[in-house]
């Protein structure tokens, strides 16, 4: 795509004079230490929010549509593999590494071939010592069998190739004092406990806090306000308290208790049966209102660009919008009264909501924020019933006729739309230009009459992008496998389809297997 070629690692030509006619790679796209401190300093002088680690920052400019922006962020990329190459063959892996390198593609430079087990072990605790003193951050390291005929060998599972692993370094802990614990409100209203910590450095990162997901989770980590507790990154990502250490404390600490209240709008906290979340139930909650224009407007949702986080905060705090409903109502003089908007500022969001007005109805219902509607309930139901207002008048039963729609979702879906709140915002919405009609056309293709599922993380596409790849071959994906299902793709890390699959009897692919699927190489 046009964002890779902006990688500033990547050569625009290669070296070798008998260039193959075919030739692909795998790689990862990533961002120096060096390189990510300048982009948040960058932001940081310009007030605006920083990014919290390399690799958001990473996997945000890459998805970005203006290839300009992505150009803004010096990205590298290193490859790790050799797909196909025309022409030639390789006895080892390590070899088709040197020859990409030859051709002067990024290769890492520490990739090294080892002789033995005892090398590899003595390979992998010499990266985990200096982990932190690479250019780059790295999470683990891959061991892969450098013999390609024994890869062949060897094969693959649904979940993985046989011939590699992946093996993670231990995240890196340090010790801090828990100064606070306070309660977040989240777009759906859950009340989400997070420490307040004296500022730590962890794996490369200052910490300052910490989520603690829900008050059963600060009882079973036994943690007290006042604590010295540990504290790490989980998948060198999200801060995270692993619990006390006890033999510190003072006397002088002191339990949390969830409070009653909304921390924001003062409304009744309301733990329901069998949840282990409290919730505000106010849905004009100052802070469950900036959630949900946030979500809205979000790439996986009405994709309003120039609408993010600060942009909503500024315009909820000057009264200019209340609800979603309200964006489609702004004009230039409101626009205006942002800081910092200037002429081009105010074009580019105003032509950002008028081209979200146009949104097909599963993006919608997706913004709307119903609770249990992702993206594959929102298709489901988009194509099923093909009108908003079919799925506003849907009994509970007729919205679990449609395949893959179970009653906790259809249930969630009716309840929806018997809110006046919600009946109020569609008729804003409407009111705004917004077609609230619009669904993708289906499309013949090779996967035609054909239903998929998806289970784990792909590798070589977000699921969004999987699914709507299926979806232009006139495939459909539904959320829950059963004896219909065609294929259930399978990624790393899979969830309990995987193994209902398997019970069924049902078709399984690996990625390598679904991307030739979808090429029609096989079916």
């Amino acid at each position: 795509t046009q964002n890779v070629a902006t990688l500033k690692t990547l050569p625009h030509r290669l070296k070798d004079d008998a260039i193959p006619s075919w030739l692909e790679v795998r790689g990862e796209v990533f961002l120096f230490k060096k390189d990510f401190a300048d982009i948040n300093q960058r932001l940081d002088e310009a007030g605006k929010p920083t990014f919290s680690n390399p690799r958001n920052a990473a996997a945000g400019a890459l998805r970005q549509k203006d290839v300009e922006t992505t150009r803004e962020r010096p990205l590298s990329i290193y490859l790790h593999g050799l797909v196909r190459v025309d022409g030639r063959t390789f006895k080892r892996y390590s070899e088709a590494l040197q020859y990409l390198a030859g051709l002067g593609l990024p290769v890492h430079p520490l990739s090294s071939p080892c002789p033995t087990l005892d090398d590899v072990k003595a390979f992998v605790r010499d990266i985990r010592d200096k982990r932190h003193g690479l250019d780059h951050e790295i999470d683990g390291v891959v061991v892969k069998v450098d013999d390609i005929g024994a890869q062949e060998e060897l094969g693959a599972t649904a979940k993985a190739p046989r011939w590699a692993v992946a093996f993670k370094l231990p995240p890196e802990q340090a010790t801090t004092k828990l100064k606070d614990i306070m309660v977040s409100i989240g777009r759906s209203g859950v009340a989400t406990p997070f420490a307040m910590l004296e500022p730590v450095f962890v794996g490369g990162v200052t910490i300052q806090t910490a989520t603690l997901h829900n008050e059963d989770e600060v009882a079973r980590k036994g943690v007290l306000i006042g604590d010295t507790v540990i504290i790490q990154r989980a998948g060198d990502v999200i801060p995270e308290v692993v619990g006390p250490v006890i033999e510190k404390r003072t006397g002088e600490e002191r339990p949390f208790v969830m409070p009653a209240a909304c921390p924001v709008c003062a409304s009744p906290l309301v733990r329901r049966e069998g949840e282990s979340a409290r919730r505000c139930e106010n849905l004009e909650c100052p802070a469950q209102t900036w959630g949900r224009i946030v979500h809205f407007a979000s790439r996986g949702a009405m994709d309003i660009e120039h609408l993010g986080e600060v942009t909503s905060r500024d315009l909820i705090d000057r009264g200019l919008i209340k609800d979603a409903g309200d964006i489609f109502h702004l004009d230039a003089e409101a626009v205006g009264k942002l800081p910092n908007f200037k002429a081009k500022s105010i074009q580019n969001l105003l032509g950002a909501i008028d081209g979200a007005r146009s949104r097909p109805l599963d993006k919608l219902l997706v913004g709307l924020g119903i609770r249990h509607v992702g993206g594959t309930a929102a298709q489901t139901l988009s194509s099923h019933f093909g009108s908003m207002e079919a799925i506003r008048a849907a009994s509970v039963e007729e919205l679990t006729l449609a395949e893959g729609l179970g009653e906790t979702i259809a249930k969630s879906v009716f309840d929806y739309f018997r809110r006046p709140a919600t009946i109020a915002l569609l008729d804003k919405l409407r009111s705004g230009g917004v077609k609230l009609d619009v669904v993708k056309a289906k499309r013949d293709g090779h996967l035609s009459g054909m239903t998929f599922v998806i289970t784990g993380t792909l590798g070589a596409m977000s699921r969004e992008k999987a699914e709507a790849a299926i979806a232009d071959l006139g495939g459909k994906v539904t959320s829950s496998v059963s004896k219909k299902t065609s294929y259930v793709v399978v990624g790393a890390d899979p969830g309990s389809k995987y193994d209902k699959a398997q019970k069924l009897g049902v078709s399984i692919l690996d990625e390598p297997a679904f991307l030739k699927v979808l090429a029609g190489e096989a079916s």
